[in-house]
């Protein structure tokens, strides 16, 4: 399974899930542009794809700003060519009872999480259309199929990215790009450890009794981003160690 000579771009590269994919895709053969708001963690990324023989670059934006995400994809096409691959990882995630939200905290949530896959797609689209190829796989979350107390602004936003996934595959069935989405269960990440949650207590309650990893994420998305999946589009790869069965 070769991503051999396609451009990828990972948003949110900089650690846990996002930073996984990209090195995975890179092993892959895949040239990754690494996007992230924190441009630092980006350049860590890169080079340590680079380190181990990979093909990178880095770039610092927000993936939720339409200014930001022009450019960066003007440097991705001048430095590595037209993309062929894009994750929609970057996101963020809020701990609170649904009467606590303010309009601003679901403001920034939707902005973040669901408008910036609109703002990132839409901008790359092109480059598969005129290919006639292309691979879209956005990481939504389990919660958006289970539902999550005290994070209804986020399990919306996720379950808005899913709702995006279905009908853009049903719009670019046809046009060689498909497009599906990963939703990953409790997995071990800086973001996840940050949160008001006992990791290993929660892993130990998994059927699985662990929590999955970046890299069991990483794996799945890279079977999307390739040709072999090339008849798979509009899906649910459910990444959760049987925590949700669809």
């Amino acid at each position: 399974m070769s991503l051999q000579g396609k451009v990828a771009v990972v948003t949110g590269g900089a650690r846990g899930i996002g930073q996984g994919i990209a090195t995975v895709l890179a092993a892959k053969g895949a040239a990754v542009a690494v996007w992230d708001l924190n441009a630092e963690g980006a350049e860590k990324t890169a080079a340590a794809i680079q380190e181990a023989g990979g093909r990178a670059i880095a770039i610092g934006g927000d993936a939720s700003d339409a200014s930001d995400v022009a450019a960066a994809a003007a440097r991705t096409r001048e430095e590595l060519g037209p993309v062929a691959i894009l994750v929609n990882n970057a996101g963020t995630t809020a701990y609170q009872p649904f009467t606590d939200i303010t309009e601003e905290a679901w403001d920034r949530m939707i902005g973040i999480n669901l408008k910036g896959p609109f703002l990132v797609t839409k901008e790359l689209l092109p480059d598969m259309l005129a290919a006639g190829w292309g691979r879209i796989v956005n990481i939504s979350s389990s919660s958006a199929q289970t539902g999550a107390p005290a994070m209804a602004h986020y399990v919306a936003s996720k379950g808005g990215v899913i709702g995006l996934t279905r009908a853009l595959a049903v719009e670019y069935i046809g046009k060689g790009i498909t497009v599906n989405h990963v939703p990953p269960g409790f997995i071990d990440t800086p973001l996840v450890r940050q949160g008001p949650v006992d990791v290993d207590a929660v892993a130990a309650t998994m059927p699985m009794k662990r929590a999955g990893t970046p890299e069991d994420v990483a794996h799945a998305v890279a079977y999307l981003a390739s040709e072999e999946a090339g008849y798979v589009t509009g899906q649910t790869l459910s990444t959760n160690g049987g925590r949700y069965l669809a």
